[in-house]
């Protein structure tokens, strides 16, 4: 059930060989948050790595005000991930999609 004023949490994860994770998280600094950023409604931005072996695991979380704020940002289906053309560069797969919750408590 959707609930009206409610805060929504995006996940996206992405996967990166380790020689090109300090390029690729340039990249992110550099191209994906100032995109993000642009978007009204957008309310905090956390953009994490992990390293695992050879591979090298981004994960961008987005808190958003709403669905619409996101749809401005990601398209009509703000469920299917957005891409740059860089990425073909880095990343070893391209997910389709998110992951998105309802933020129904925050402290």
């Amino acid at each position: 059930m959707r609930r009206d004023n409610m805060a929504i949490m995006r996940l996206w994860h992405g996967k990166v060989s380790k020689e090109k994770a300090d390029d690729y998280e340039k990249l992110m600094i550099n191209k994906a948050v100032p995109d993000y950023s642009s978007v009204d409604g957008l309310l905090k931005l956390y953009f994490q790595r992990k390293e695992e072996k050879e591979i090298t695991h981004f994960l961008l979380i987005t808190i958003w005000d709403g669905i619409e704020s996101i749809k401005k940002f990601a398209g009509a289906e703000p469920e299917i991930a957005k891409y740059y053309p860089e990425d073909d560069e880095y990343l070893l797969e391209k997910e389709k999609y998110t992951t998105m919750y309802e933020v129904f408590y925050e402290k």
